[in-house]
């Protein structure tokens, strides 16, 4: 099997599992227990947050984990409009957003909020001229994803970030480091951003666990009410199993991350320079980002390429695998051609990849699209 949808879940590392099942079978108590089997937990909580806060570059008091990169984005969105929704009801993102955050968005709007939805280009990169333009005197919000997880964009977050500053000096600043953590350089508290969005299944962690990280002294509202735990922002009996392994793909991918990058983004150039030579094919997006790599085959619908990819056992993406049964709006934003975003494949690659694949998905789309089959005639 060659598997490259990596952008849409990643195999759990090994680091990973042994920290799930050491938690499930011998650290299983509850962190709020008030006694030693349940402080143990609580102290193997500790450490996945340190874990997690060392990848992050941030203060561990300040991650807070969630059930994943949807609820942290939710939270973020929620948060901030109730926070600052009598300050002003303008908010700023982008058309290209995960649905997580355009989802929100448009529910605010639906309250009475004012949303602007910042245009990329045809690379899928949104500028930081756009963002200057749009500001305004009641802006409380910008919400920018990191890196675009269909064109490959990495947007230009620290710019923006001191544009909105300079502009708006009250506004909060959150963005979506989901396919950006622990792929492009990401430092949370260097950065400045308020709110920071990261999700264990992407790092090779297991599904179900997240983290906003949210910076100190900003008294953002929680989005989940209960015990109180997670120092009253995201109540919930913690998660300790998928939290562990998150902390433990974390601390894994952070020893390794400039090698991890530098792997992959030579597995992105291969690609691109491979499927480049194939007649026909359209290479989409920026693909600055290490691991993603868009294309299309125009007059091929995109699952008429997964199925004969797959036949093949070589699993690629659809675009957003978050997206399932609706064409991209990530393409259709960057304003490309029915035809191509019809017959759009992802490509998404995690440090176990090797050039080997690159080059067997090349010459799987050769002999399914481009191959004339030699006629052996009967009589």
């Amino acid at each position: 099997m060659i598997y490259l949808d990596n952008s849409a879940t990643t195999r759990p590392c090994a680091a990973a599992v042994a920290a799930v099942h050491d938690a499930l079978t011998t650290c299983w108590g509850n962190p709020s227990a008030l006694y030693g089997f349940g402080m143990a937990a609580e102290q193997r909580l500790g450490q996945a947050r340190r874990q997690v806060a060392s990848a992050l570059g941030a203060e561990p008091e300040r991650v807070f984990f969630t059930s994943g990169g949807t609820e942290a984005d939710n939270w973020a969105l929620y948060g901030a409009a109730r926070r600052l929704g009598k300050r002003g009801r303008h908010i700023v993102t982008t058309a290209v957003e995960h649905h997580a955050v355009l989802n929100p968005a448009k529910d605010l709007e639906s309250q009475g909020f004012s949303v602007t939805y910042l245009q990329p280009d045809r690379l899928g990169r949104v500028s930081v001229e756009a963002l200057e333009a749009a500001l305004r005197p009641d802006t409380i919000l910008v919400s920018v994803m990191l890196v675009n997880n269909e064109s490959g964009a990495v947007m230009p977050v620290e710019r923006m970030l001191r544009t909105v500053r300079r502009r708006c000096p009250n506004a909060l600043f959150h963005t979506d480091a989901v396919q950006g953590f622990l792929k492009v350089p990401l430092r949370a508290k260097a950065l400045g951003a308020d709110l920071v969005t990261v999700s264990g299944h992407k790092v090779h962690g297991p599904k179900g666990v997240g983290a906003l990280y949210v910076r100190p002294g900003l008294p953002l509202p929680p989005l989940l009410r209960g015990g109180g735990q997670e120092k009253g922002f995201r109540s919930g009996t913690e998660a300790l199993p998928a939290i562990c392994g998150f902390g433990a793909a974390c601390e894994a991918g952070a020893a390794s991350f400039r090698e991890d990058a530098a792997h992959m983004a030579r597995l992105r150039d291969l690609c691109r320079e491979t499927l480049s030579a194939l007649p026909d094919v359209v290479l989409l997006g920026a693909g600055d980002a290490p691991h993603i790599v868009s294309f299309s085959l125009p007059g091929h619908r995109s699952q008429e390429l997964i199925n004969r990819l797959q036949d093949r056992e070589i699993f690629v993406s659809a675009g957003s695998a978050c997206a399932k049964g609706h064409r991209s709006h990530v393409l259709e934003a960057m304003g490309l051609p029915p035809e191509v975003i019809d017959g759009a494949v992802r490509v998404s690659f995690c440090p176990e990849n090797t050039e080997a694949d690159v080059l067997a998905l090349a010459d799987a789309l050769r002999a399914a699209f481009f191959e004339t089959p030699v006629s052996h005639g009967g009589g």
